[in-house]
């Protein structure tokens, strides 16, 4: 073990307990850290969940609406519908810090602000189903935005309680055991060498006094 390297004195005693209480704490902070993680990450994982099955069921919706659009007008004439889109949209990107981890966070705004202008074509030869089915995947957007960000948010959450959880391990399971033992070894050492510093003086101290009782013989 790294004991028989370490120098057996007080200031490095001293050095390693301040060293102990630090990793402590910061194996208890870092544990807190991982369990708020862990709560938020399985909160996300649910919501996204049930984004997951709600934007499944809109694109899903709006398939048929397509389908049906598509029954009741040739494949040309809906190309031509949709070839020259009025609306445009711009998506708009920022980030919130949740402990520590940067989650991105998903807008996005309209050229303009007239709820008509998502449709390219003129009523006169399209059908409403084409109107239905237009207007089902602008219903789906900000869910399929949604998901997306939180989808992201869950890997950069995993990768943060990961990078976390090996942290605390190497704490537990390494520095703080290592620390540990090379306070009991110095202790050990120190003790020893009290104990041997005791016992010289205790010679010395009978060496002494048997050196003073023959002086005493001597002179009577």
């Amino acid at each position: 073990m790294a004991t028989t390297q370490i120098n057996p004195t007080r200031m490095e005693l001293t050095r390693l307990k301040k060293k102990l209480v630090t990793a402590m704490r910061g194996h208890k902070l870092l544990k807190d850290k991982r369990d708020e993680l862990m709560r938020q990450f399985l909160d996300l994982v649910r919501q996204n969940k049930a984004l997951r099955e709600k934007v499944e069921k809109g694109l899903a919706r709006a398939n048929a609406n397509f389908v049906l659009a598509r029954a009741g007008i040739s494949q040309e004439a809906m190309q031509v519908a949709l070839m020259c889109p009025k609306q445009e949209v711009t998506l708009e990107t920022s980030s919130k810090n949740i402990m520590s981890v940067d989650i991105p966070v998903f807008s996005y705004k309209t050229r303009t602000a007239d709820k008509g202008d998502i449709y390219p074509y003129g009523y006169a030869f399209t059908s409403s189903d084409l109107d239905d089915a237009v207007k089902s995947l602008e219903d789906v957007l900000p869910d399929m935005l949604k998901l997306a960000e939180t989808e992201k948010s869950c890997q950069l959450m995993a990768a943060e309680i990961e990078k976390t959880r090996r942290r605390v391990n190497a704490l537990e399971h390494v520095m703080i055991p290592q620390t540990q033992e090379s306070i009991r070894y110095i202790t050990m050492k120190l003790d020893e060498n009290e104990r041997s510093t005791q016992i010289r003086l205790m010679k010395v101290k009978d060496m002494m006094l048997e050196a003073a009782h023959h002086y005493s013989e001597h002179e009577h």
